[in-house]
């Protein structure tokens, strides 16, 4: 209790003599009532300020939403595609139609479907290779053909 009325004391009388020049002793705590409470509302400030965390914070990538499958959705694509591309309805029940569903459904992640440029050179580049096997196939046949035909016509002579 004499602390604390000297406290008070030297506070209210001697301010001004005690820290005459401005400057505190090395790790002096002052505990004058007026210096404990500014220390106080200094924490409390402190405290109650938010810190700034824009440095810290980085926005996460958009992740893209895909609905999840279901049959009446699959339905309704179907059809669509079926009246947009002026397909018959019996496309629907085309082996090769299953076989491309089943493809698709097999994938993890997503099916990448190719632009036009893509698909135009996969198609010529299909037609060629079966244009090739045709001509491999009918030039044995005719090689064929042509020892047979070389045989009977070296008959006849």
């Amino acid at each position: 209790n004499e602390i604390s009325t000297l406290c008070r004391h030297l506070g209210l009388k001697h301010e001004v003599c005690f820290f005459s020049h401005g400057v505190k002793p090395n790790n002096f705590t002052s505990m004058i009532p007026k210096d404990i409470k500014i220390r106080k509302n200094a924490v409390e400030a402190a405290a109650a300020s938010q810190t700034v965390i824009d440095d810290h914070a980085v926005p996460l990538p958009r992740k893209e939403w895909v609905l999840p499958y279901l049959d009446e959705l699959f339905q309704q694509a179907a059809i669509e595609w079926l009246i947009e591309t002026d397909q018959p309805i019996s496309a629907l029940e085309h082996p090769r139609f299953w076989e491309m569903i089943g493809t698709a459904a097999r994938t993890t992640n997503s099916v990448k479907i190719p632009n036009c440029k893509a698909t135009h050179q996969s198609i010529i580049a299909l037609f060629k290779k079966n244009l090739y096997n045709l001509w491999t196939r009918f030039a044995v046949n005719d090689f064929c053909c042509y020892m047979v035909l070389s045989a009977y016509c070296g008959g006849e002579n």
